[in-house]
């Protein structure tokens, strides 16, 4: 009994949490929409409409992804000035990854 109780409660967690990732892949894109896509392709489709900034579809074909959340919440600084410093926190790195990792199609 103990064990059938154990695996349904973990598969109501994996439940919750696969209806929480499409929450937080939308939040993610809302952030998107509205900081990166003056200048970044944010879809899965499309060119940036500033030819050197990368598409971020593409972004996980040049590391992973999680890889950005440490620079994510310290401040993302670049070498051009076009781009602005953003700083997150904890949810919105979260949200913002997931939905990059929502694009590695």
């Amino acid at each position: 009994m103990r064990k059938r109780l154990a695996i349904l409660a973990c598969f109501s967690l994996m439940t919750i949490e696969a209806r929480a990732e499409p929450s937080r892949a939308a939040n993610g894109q809302n952030f998107a929409q509205a900081n990166c896509a003056s200048c970044h392709a944010i879809g899965p489709v499309g060119d940036s409409p500033l030819g050197k900034a990368p598409p971020f579809r593409t972004l996980h074909l040049r590391y992973p992804v999680e890889d950005l959340a440490e620079s994510l919440a310290e401040g993302i600084t670049t070498a051009h000035a076009a781009m602005p410093q953003f700083k997150l926190d904890v949810a919105q790195i979260e949200d913002f990854i997931a939905y990059l990792k929502s694009l590695e199609r």
